[in-house]
């Protein structure tokens, strides 16, 4: 019994693990500016955040950054439901500044600062994401 449901929590686990990777492995996003962020962002999430490792996110700050100013220069993407437009304005305007905080905190907040910065980022680009009109 108990090696059945040591096989059961084993193979539950592999679902996880596949569905967890299953955005980072080719699901990907409608829009290639979007993908090419979350290439940065998701090891960063997943990886350097629940191992403190704030070097490895200052260290990758500034094509995060780069890469998330991409996003905001285009706009309200094509596609968008014409009652979205406004509120994904102002999403954008909001990732935008979740941007430029993260960059400065990069530079000169701490640990904690940093921390803060960089999940308004993530959780800003997630609100976004989730706003993209889907693949046809």
């Amino acid at each position: 019994m108990k090696l059945i449901a040591l096989s059961a929590a084993a193979v539950l686990s592999l679902v996880v693990i596949a569905f967890a990777n299953a955005k980072s492995a080719g699901e990907g996003f409608s829009i290639k500016e979007y993908e090419e962020f979350h290439k940065v962002l998701h090891p960063l999430e997943h990886e350097a955040l629940p191992k403190k490792d704030f070097g490895r996110i200052r260290a990758n700050a500034v094509e995060l950054v780069k890469r998330g100013k991409a996003i905001v220069a285009l706009g309200v993407p094509q596609g968008t439901a014409e009652g979205n437009v406004e509120e994904f304005k102002k999403e954008l305007s909001k990732f935008n500044d979740a941007l430029d905080t993260f960059m400065r905190d990069t530079k000169s907040g701490n640990n904690d600062q940093l921390k803060v910065s960089y999940s308004a980022v993530h959780d800003s680009f997630e609100m976004l994401s989730g706003m993209l009109p889907r693949k046809s």
